[in-house]
């Protein structure tokens, strides 16, 4: 049995994360199903590995690593090579910006969408919520869009742990019900994260 444990269920953008990584790394592991419909969160013995209750959590013999975005370090540290994790220090602070940017500026406005226009009835959608998340990611696209101008990804010539995350964002973004604006480097990029094995077996799935 893998020494790798998994917590989580695949519908959960962080759990699909690290599923990605796992996969990029040819990594064997067992997955738990925990959080959403299965439970398991808030039992004594998972909030001994993860005092948040949350998912996913990853254990690797006797570590337990939570916060979706810790984990994919962690892998790329422990199990990665070049050009995963890049060997250039500047190149790997670049996918560790890449990563921090998807939190507080990508995903902190695609998640309100996906919420307000997938899971939420028309009649009880928050408009202004809406509009405004709408303004911020079209921003945040143009920012993308130009950095992915000048390399083919995020972190420089190869793809790295720092376009998981928002690859698995823009995979939302792409398929929420809106007008989006031109991007092209964008979409070339996302072309690529959209052969990649991993990235088709557990993040290109349907909205929920």
């Amino acid at each position: 049995m893998s020494k790798i444990r998994l917590w989580g269920h695949p519908k959960s953008i962080n759990v699909q994360k690290v599923l990605w990584a796992l996969d990029e790394l040819d990594l064997e592991f067992q997955g738990i199903d925990a959080g959403g419909k299965f439970g398991r969160v808030n039992d004594a013995d998972y909030l001994t590995l993860n005092p948040n209750g949350l998912v996913p959590t990853l254990e690797d013999g006797n570590a337990a690593i939570w916060e979706s975005n810790a984990i994919l370090r962690y892998l790329a540290v422990k199990y990665g090579a070049a050009p995963f994790l890049p060997a250039d220090l500047a190149q790997r602070a670049r996918a560790d910006a890449w990563t921090d940017w998807y939190t507080t500026t990508f995903w902190a406005n695609v998640r309100p969408l996906v919420v307000q226009l997938v899971r939420t009835p028309e009649a009880e959608r928050d408009r202004a919520l809406i509009d405004q998340s709408l303004r911020n990611v079209n921003l945040a696209v143009g920012i993308l869009d130009r950095e992915l101008g000048r390399k083919p990804f995020v972190a420089g010539d190869e793809f790295s742990f720092g376009d998981i995350p928002l690859g698995a964002a823009a995979q939302r973004w792409f398929s929420l019900p809106i007008e989006r604006p031109a991007a092209n480097s964008v979409q070339a990029w996302y072309d690529q994260l959209k052969q990649r094995p991993g990235f088709k077996r557990s993040v290109d799935l349907p909205l929920y």
